[in-house]
């Protein structure tokens, strides 16, 4: 179960997965394992400066690029929308990878939205770390009903 916070500006996100942090890892860094918990085609490139492109849906892809990377414990990327308001790369997301026993305690921060934009990120952080969850312990999430969503207004 995800805890959520949001504020004018931020949202997090918190969750523990049965997983260690270096599982969790090819799952922010690698392409086909970041399909299996989110979108359809991704196209990653996990050095600063490079590409971070996840189709959710032929609509709708999320764009930006790798800031920062400590391997097994922080990526910090540029986050947006094709053809959205939140713009590729005019958000800042930071995810953080804690062990603690036999689980990982994954955070996310997700920074400088819009205050409108603020409660329907979260909303789909919540989806997918629970996603992410299922598919880190080796589960099936199952199929994401966001590959099928409208267009993003």
């Amino acid at each position: 179960m995800a805890n959520i916070r949001s504020t004018t500006d931020v949202v997090e996100v918190e969750t523990r997965v049965k997983a260690t942090p270096e599982t969790l890892w090819a799952f922010l860094t690698e392409p086909e394992m970041m399909t299996r918990w989110k979108g359809q085609k991704a196209e990653l490139d996990p050095r600063p400066g490079g590409v971070y492109r996840v189709e959710i849906s032929d609509q709708v892809k999320a764009v930006g690029e790798f800031v920062e990377l400590e391997p097994h414990s922080r990526v910090l990327i540029t986050f947006g929308w094709e053809g959205h308001v939140v713009s590729p790369g005019s958000t800042r997301v930071e995810i953080t990878l804690e062990p603690d026993g036999d689980e990982t305690i994954v955070r996310l921060r997700h920074m400088d939205l819009p205050a409108d934009e603020t409660e329907i990120h979260a909303d789909g952080w919540q989806h997918y770390l629970a996603r992410l969850s299922k598919a880190g312990a080796g589960e099936d999430p199952g199929p994401d009903p966001n590959e099928n969503p409208q267009p993003l207004s």
